[in-house]
């Protein structure tokens, strides 16, 4: 049997199946976009597919702290778009 690769989620730090979480990226670019596939290169954060815990991640800074730098209005548009197509 294979192991499933756990991520902890940057919100509610608890440890989920990767499959399970979204992934945010920080390419070498610096540009911070997500991954769905999540291959893309670059320093990641994972995020729960709830509501709550992506509104108090976005709340309390967490993707600005783990990536240094802040966060577009845009990619947390089409964060809470994805979530609402789930």
């Amino acid at each position: 049997m294979k192991k499933q690769p756990q991520r902890m989620c940057v919100s509610c730090r608890a440890m989920h199946p990767k499959k399970s979480l979204i992934r945010l990226v920080l390419s070498p670019e610096g540009e911070i976009c997500l991954d769905p596939t999540g291959r893309k290169p670059g320093r990641g954060a994972y995020v729960c597919r709830n509501r709550t815990c992506l509104q108090q991640a976005i709340r309390q800074h967490r993707f600005d702290r783990n990536f240094k730098s802040r966060i577009d209005e845009a990619v947390v548009s089409s964060l809470t778009a994805e979530l609402e197509a789930l």
